[in-house]
């Protein structure tokens, strides 16, 4: 086995993409107490822009400057937010998940200054949200409500909230908790009133392929139920060939006597339809839940409804 003395890890210069970093590099040294780790930062073009994501061709460009510096040697590991990893490509060739880190929460919350829940805003609120999943779901749980596009890092969406672009923001969880601002929410939200994004709450580690030693060394941070969800849920949406403006949610769970279900959900824009499926794996694998929950929503017109929407 090749072993490895230091471990250099590529990230986004955001407070957030860092303090993924450093959750992983606690977790690294927990387990390796001999290897060392160190931060070597990139910005990426989805970083630097703030207009419509489609137009930047979705979210690779999230990606695509980290992916760069793994493939030509200048880091060893990178730390990605799964949800940010387009389905419907594969990994860059040369490049592996050495390991799906434990889930955090998958769901919603509510950020609004006053304190106050969905169900308490005034007809007109402004809610805070470029994501098109999350403006299907309020459309049509709370259609009195106006979405006002807002893209940016957790950190910089609430500094606009505070600034009044806003009245109450929509963030994930377990981002807000990633940041230390967990205080700031004023309701989480049951995956019910806002179903979540596919590949909610879990870090990847991305490896070159032929990077044995760090392979190695990172494998053991790998959290089996974890996986067996993230494989689920990526097979779903690559059924589906979802896009960047698809509203698609979905989450898999795994029960602790083993058993594993996938909910998933398609949306209309508007809001106004909502295709839903609910499948047990029984003696399928991850994959083929996610494929035969895809089929059960394909049967409900999910295809057309998705060719529909224009991106």
């Amino acid at each position: 086995m090749a072993s490895t003395e230091l471990i250099r890890i590529v990230s986004r210069s955001s407070p957030m993409a860092l303090a993924q970093v450093e959750r992983v590099r606690a977790e690294i040294a927990a387990l390796h107490p001999g290897i060392a780790t160190e931060v070597v930062p990139v910005t990426t073009s989805g970083d630097r822009w703030m207009g419509d994501l489609a137009a930047l061709g979705g979210k690779g460009a999230f990606t695509k400057e980290v992916d760069a510096a793994l493939l030509a040697g200048e880091a060893d590991l990178a730390v990605h937010c799964l949800k940010d990893i387009p389905a419907d490509r594969p990994l860059p060739a040369g490049t592996v998940f050495a390991a799906h880190l434990r889930r955090d929460d998958i769901r919603d919350a509510l950020v609004h200054p006053g304190g106050l829940t969905l169900d308490e805003l005034p007809p007109g609120s402004r809610i805070g949200t470029s994501s098109v999943r999350r403006i299907a779901q309020i459309a049509a749980s709370h259609p009195h409500l106006v979405c006002v596009p807002m893209r940016g890092n957790a950190n910089s969406r609430l500094a606009k909230l505070a600034a009044g672009e806003a009245d109450a923001l929509l963030l994930a969880v377990s981002g807000l908790e990633r940041i230390g601002q967990a205080d700031r929410i004023t309701q989480v939200l049951g995956t019910d009133a806002m179903c979540p994004p596919i590949g909610a709450g879990i870090l990847v580690l991305q490896c070159r392929e032929d990077d044995t030693a760090t392979i190695d060394a990172v494998s053991g941070l790998g959290h089996r139920d974890t996986w067996r969800e993230a494989a689920a849920e990526r097979m779903f949406l690559h059924v589906l060939q979802g896009h960047c403006n698809s509203p698609i949610a979905g989450y898999a769970r795994a029960e602790a006597d083993g058993r594993l279900s996938l909910r998933g959900r398609v949306f209309s824009p508007d809001g106004k339809r909502i295709l839903d499926a609910h499948e047990w794996a029984g003696a399928l694998s991850p994959e083929d839940l996610g494929t035969s929950t895809a089929l059960a929503l394909k049967r409900q017109g999910a295809q057309e409804l998705i060719d529909a929407i224009p991106h």
